[in-house]
């Protein structure tokens, strides 16, 4: 992939040296992504059918990203996830239930039926913050976290995402600047999937690297290939354990492509073809799953077990947030804050 070889990416054997990845935990990550997948496909059929009031992102291409981030993290923690990081949301104990809920605007949603797709997909119970839409302000939130459990003394940390066209946005300079100055424990995910929108990368900036501005910065960066898991959570897991020990934030820009337009109402006219084609061949769960059987870690029996589990979990989930009813007009004003 051209953009991608023009990145100085970091090979699993750069990395501060960790623990092997048992097979076991493996498989736990090939379930994630799977999961991510599938329900990013059943919200798609479940839009088609009408039954979604609202719009839809696309996951696909950035399981890798999502699961092998934010599966490094423990209780306490803090995460501030985006629009194309269902798998966080996931692992950090949202239920699929509860997602489609969100999606068609119903009761039991972590919103009430207040708002759609992955806005307001948040609970604070489960230390997920809720994205901010106007991008890219949850990095001032995950920073705002960071800080408070370093204040109270804790090895707590938080993490968050954003775009490349984000990157391209004061605010984020400003948290990445004062997280810097204030060693805050927060881990910064640069999802580079090559469009902001519309617009590629070259309208936006001269660099091959978005993550060598972390210099300028004060703190570490370091560039990994965005389809690979095990490079994602290598390089995560050591920014994590730098975050616990004090030693301050890290910048990570992951390489990845955005497989479907910015919505599911944008054909994505404007991408080239042949670029789809190349990431195509890359695809992030396809490749770890060669990977888990040239070990012997996944057969064919193994697979289709995971398969099935996640079929029986979405078909539960669909069914549930069905039933769930619409929210109550009369309650439209209540638990807002203004």
């Amino acid at each position: 992939m051209p953009f991608l070889d023009s990145h100085r990416t970091r090979s699993l054997s750069e990395m501060r040296p960790d623990p092997p990845l048992s097979d076991e935990k493996r498989l736990e990550i090939l379930y994630w992504m799977r999961l991510t997948r599938a329900l990013d496909l059943r919200c798609e059929t479940l839009f088609k059918q009408g039954k979604i009031p609202g719009t839809i992102f696309s996951q696909i291409g950035h399981e890798a990203i999502a699961v092998g981030s934010s599966i490094v993290l423990e209780d306490g923690d803090v995460i501030a996830p985006m629009h194309r990081d269902l798998g966080a949301y996931l692992v950090r104990g949202m239920t699929p239930g509860r997602v489609f809920a969100q999606a068609l605007a119903r009761e039991g949603a972590p919103s009430r039926g207040r708002d759609v797709n992955t806005h307001g997909l948040g609970d604070l119970s489960l230390d997920i913050i809720g994205y901010v839409s106007h991008l890219p302000q949850s990095m001032a939130l995950a920073l705002g976290a960071g800080f408070a459990l370093r204040y109270k003394d804790t090895d707590r940390v938080a993490m968050t995402y954003f775009g490349d066209g984000s990157f391209s946005e004061g605010g984020a300079h400003e948290a990445l600047n004062l997280a810097a100055v204030l060693d805050a424990p927060v881990v910064f995910l640069l999802e580079n999937n090559q469009f902001a929108y519309s617009t590629p990368l070259r309208y936006q900036s001269r660099l091959a690297e978005f993550a060598k501005r972390a210099e300028g910065y004060g703190m570490p960066g370091v560039t990994v290939d965005g389809c690979d898991v095990e490079a994602v959570h290598a390089a995560t897991s050591e920014a994590v354990a730098r975050a616990r020990a004090g030693e301050g934030p890290t910048l990570i820009e992951c390489v990845a492509m955005r497989m479907r337009g910015h919505a599911i109402h944008d054909p994505a006219d404007y991408v080239p073809p042949e670029l789809l084609e190349e990431w195509e061949k890359r695809d992030p769960i396809r490749g770890f799953e060669e990977k888990l059987r040239e070990t012997g870690a996944l057969d064919e029996a193994t697979s289709g077990a995971i398969d099935e589990r996640i079929r029986e979990e979405l078909d539960a989930a669909v069914e549930w947030a069905e039933n769930s009813p619409l929210p109550d007009p009369a309650d439209l004003t209540r638990r807002l804050f203004a």
